[in-house]
């Protein structure tokens, strides 16, 4: 059974399988949710506070890190990053691809977390 990221506020409660959620950008109090479907779903609640949900809601599935201010990944889905460039695309290397500009120290950390487990291996 997948695990749900559900999110409720006051107008609406929207329900996500959480391995589908490919990112979430903000825009101020607004957060987009893109799924690998490529749909794009748009809630009235900030990135820290769905950044806090996910910490409680999933445990077994939380892929997820915040880069930068404004966006959260979902780990598998990286699939390449260029600091200098600031571009990092996120795919299934099938049916979807995400170009994205992120900030240059947010994809260094990024990759630097990539970096690091590859030398755990």
């Amino acid at each position: 059974m997948s695990e749900f990221l559900t999110i409720s506020n006051t107008n609406e409660l929207v329900r996500f399988v959480a391995g589908n959620i490919v990112y979430i950008a903000s825009d101020g109090n607004y957060s987009d949710i893109f799924t690998c479907d490529e749909e794009k779903r748009t809630v009235t609640i900030q990135l820290g506070m769905i950044e806090e949900i996910m910490t409680m809601q999933l445990e077994k599935e939380n892929n997820f890190m915040r880069i930068g201010k404004s966006l959260i990944v979902n780990l598998l889905y990286v699939s390449y990053i260029n600091p200098a460039k600031r571009k990092i695309i996120l795919s299934d290397n099938r049916t979807f691809k995400f170009n994205l500009e992120a900030s240059n120290d947010a994809l260094k950390k990024l990759k630097d977390y990539f970096d690091k487990k590859i030398k755990q291996k």
